[in-house]
């Protein structure tokens, strides 16, 4: 596919460095002052000494060498030891409500929830989801979940009924924990649909079972457990987490993560995040998605420091409220956010003290150089941005604490991976063949990383061709275009594919074209992803009526609706164009490429395999 970026990271760094060269001479230059030495300060040492093996031999295993298992290390082994008073999490309520778990309490709960899944008669592998705000009961359930050896899968609250009920039937959830709330305007209606879908466990205080009926009551069920529970033999190749992610065509794809997950998860904590013994963490990121999971509830605690977690929506005075409250000093957010604080300004930062932060994190799509220079007017230091998947599991490739910052760059990759840029190449008669690294600095090509990190996804659920489809040549192929400079840093360019990329979340076109053809005035839908100053990029759909249905602006406000109301607002598009027909492939297929091309006036490409449009 012909690329279409307008102009590379690379490329915009280059010009911002031309036109700011003061302010570049001192965002690079990492802090020499350091008060807490970094993990990761050799970066060429650090890359030469390590080993995955000596990375496991970090973490402690289950007690007799019966395996690995990612609550006994993130929870039950420091409640045994010397934190088992230490604050592992706070939690902030949206109306100001704070509750604090130590690593002891945490054994207590999560034993809990494990005893009420084997009470309920769910074993190992089965699947239990989770559709909640970022509340207690979603962190417990998780770690219960991985204790009992069941799968953890969970869900974000703000996709709509269509999304949650796809999910939900691919990976044939048997336990759902959810709220009163959700369960009724998101579930409740396909529920018999869900055949595989035993028990719904709601959480609230006000829940009654009698109204709800084919639900139990998590809270009494929790309250009449056994706060003493002993973790099974746990093989590290046992599935542990089930992540969905989109892709360009199809149903969302299921990543399987598996116990040993937990080794990258711990190791990439303390050297991409530079997590150390007295830290207060705060990671933004919802648990509905990859990284709040891996950074918002498994690698501060396996590194046994505090984790912030808050309940609330963005705002940016609450945020900086608690980062001054909570005496923040790791921050890991997301772009999209660092954008909408820029528009507050930096007057606003400053009515606060951030003297607790000592270092910035950014992940979720590339960080722009404006917002690096940002970071380091606003907060006295820059944010350091970093790169990886779904599927990869945890960081792969970063900026560390110790390292000079290319503003725009991903960033080197993590001690233990390698990445390469990389081309495909053909085999006789035109087929597949293998790929071709590229050696050559400032080329673009696809970004590769060698397979065998332990929190590499073992599988597509249920779907082995799609998944054997990603390994060509010894490459994970990641399908991310990129470029490597001379000194090794890698510029991230584009996606090799259609996923759009919104406030940090991957949404797949198919989804919101299938919801929008349901629609009875629709005949085609097609949709994009369009650039946004804030949010990366915006969905934006394009729309061929039935006949009989007139394009009018009543009709695109009852179609936005629909949207809304079927997929949710992160997910919806926020805009809709009419067009008299779609541009499609002779075989039918639309061709969202060319529809970008035409909305960002771009180059259309080849066009040959185009349908008559007349």
């Amino acid at each position: 596919m012909k690329e279409m970026t307008l102009v590379s990271s690379l490329q915009r760094y280059r010009c911002w460095k031309e036109k700011q060269p003061m302010v570049w001479n001192t965002i690079i230059k990492s802090r020499r002052d350091w008060s807490i030495i970094p993990h990761l300060h050799d970066y060429g040492q650090a890359r030469a000494a390590f080993s995955w093996d000596k990375a496991r031999r970090e973490l402690e295993g289950l007690p007799g060498g019966q395996g690995l298992n990612i609550a006994h290390e993130a929870v039950d082994r420091h409640a045994a030891g010397p934190l088992g008073d230490h604050l592992a999490m706070r939690w902030l309520g949206k109306t100001g409500k704070v509750q604090d778990y130590t690593f002891g309490r945490l054994r207590e709960l999560t034993n809990r929830f494990a005893n009420v899944l084997r009470g309920l008669g769910v074993t190992t592998g089965d699947r239990v989801y989770v559709l909640a705000g970022r509340i207690p009961p979603l962190y417990i359930a998780a770690l219960g979940t991985l204790k009992n050896r069941s799968v953890f899968c969970p869900l974000f609250s703000a996709f709509g009924p269509e999304p949650i009920c796809a999910r939900l039937a691919i990976g044939q959830a048997k336990v759902l924990v959810t709220t009163e709330s959700l369960y009724q305007r998101k579930v409740a209606g396909s529920r018999s649909s869900l055949p595989h879908l035993e028990h719904v466990l709601l959480v609230g205080d006000d829940y009654k079972s009698a109204d709800v009926p084919g639900t139990q009551d998590y809270r009494r069920l929790m309250e009449d457990a056994s706060e003493k529970f002993t973790i099974g033999p746990t093989d590290p190749e046992d599935v542990a987490l089930l992540h969905f992610t989109s892709g360009t065509t199809g149903t969302p794809k299921g990543a399987v993560h598996v116990h040993n997950a937990v080794v990258a998860h711990h190791i990439t904590g303390k050297l991409a995040l530079d997590f150390h013994k007295d830290d207060i963490f705060w990671c933004t990121a919802d648990p509905g998605w990859v990284t709040g999971t891996s950074y918002g509830i498994i690698a501060p605690l396996t590194n046994g420091i505090t984790s912030i977690v808050d309940e609330g929506d963005f705002d940016a005075e609450r945020w900086y409220g608690i980062l001054q409250d909570q005496k923040v000093s790791v921050w890991y957010t997301a772009p999209t956010a660092l954008r909408m604080m820029m528009k507050a300004g930096t007057d606003l930062v400053r009515k606060y003290n951030l003297s607790a932060l000592r270092f910035l994190a950014s992940v979720g799509e590339p960080l722009n150089p404006e917002a690096v220079v940002w970071g380091q007017q606003a907060f006295g230091r820059p944010f350091h941005d970093n790169w990886w998947q779904t599927e990869t599991g945890g960081i792969m490739i970063a900026n560390y604490a110790a390292m000079d910052i290319r503003p725009g760059s991903m960033g080197r990759p993590l001690p233990g991976i390698d990445a390469a840029i990389v081309r495909k190449t053909q085999g006789d008669g035109g087929i597949d063949g293998g790929v071709e690294v590229i050696q050559e600095p400032d080329v673009q090509g696809e970004l590769a990383l060698r397979p065998g990190w332990p929190s590499m996804f073992r599988a597509y659920w249920n779907e082995p061709e799609r998944y054997k489809q990603c390994f060509v040549g010894g490459f994970y192929l990641t399908g991310d275009l990129a470029k490597r400079d001379k000194d090794g840093y890698l510029w991230f360019v584009g996606r090799a594919d259609d996923v759009i990329k919104t406030s940090g979340h991957l949404i797949g076109p198919f989804e919101v074209e299938s919801v929008l053809i349901e629609h009875k005035a629709v005949a085609e839908a097609g949709v994009i992803g369009k650039p946004d100053p804030v949010a990366m990029e915006v969905v934006k759909a394009f729309v061929s009526l039935r006949d009989g249905y007139e394009p009018t602006p009543a009709l695109q406000r009852e179609l936005l609706g629909f949207a809304r109301a079927r997929l949710g607002t992160v997910v919806a598009p926020k805009e809709i164009e009419f067009l008299p027909t779609l541009p499609k492939t002779r075989s039918g297929k639309i061709m969202r490429r060319l529809l970008k091309a035409r909305e960002l006036g771009l180059p259309e490409g080849d066009t040959s395999t185009l349908e008559s449009e007349s």
